[in-house]
């Protein structure tokens, strides 16, 4: 797993780093039952601090895309098998909480639902491609709080 860490964006480490393994999830470059490196050894890696690297893996398992197996370490959940009710429930509470405030600032800044509902529709059309198969997944960015 490659990660990139902009030390100088807005976003805060954690939640780039939160971001990424997302993303490597959603593009199945991380699969069910993957071991993610060590909180030390990938605090190490990036120069970063490990609390740092807690507090990311701490929210992913938090919002059930992590399993925290004590001594294994962190490894990637399955959506099927070890997400539960209050999860699905969670994430698509996260899920209109995060458009909500995204639609809000679009048009606080002027923009029009057009404009918006068309951004939406190229994400999910880079995310999960047209028709059949996959699409290429947008790489979250670092330099932006949205």
């Amino acid at each position: 797993m490659f990660v990139h860490i902009d030390q100088g964006a807005k976003t805060p480490i954690y939640l780039q780093l939160r971001n990424q393994i997302v993303a490597a999830i959603a593009a199945g470059e991380l699969a069910p039952g993957d071991s993610l490196p060590s909180v030390r050894s990938l605090a190490g890696d990036l120069g970063i601090n490990l609390h740092t690297v807690n507090k990311a893996y701490a929210s992913l398992r938090d919002e059930g895309y992590l399993l925290m197996r004590g001594r294994a370490g962190a490894v990637v959940a399955s959506p099927l098998r070890d997400s539960s009710v209050p999860h699905a429930a969670e994430a698509e509470r996260r899920l209109i909480d995060g458009l909500t405030l995204l639609a809000l600032e679009h048009k606080a800044g002027g923009g029009g639902r057009e404009g918006f509902a068309a951004a939406v529709a190229s994400v999910l059309d880079a995310v999960y491609g047209t028709g059949a198969g996959g699409g290429s997944r947008p790489v979250p960015s670092g330099s932006s709080d949205r």
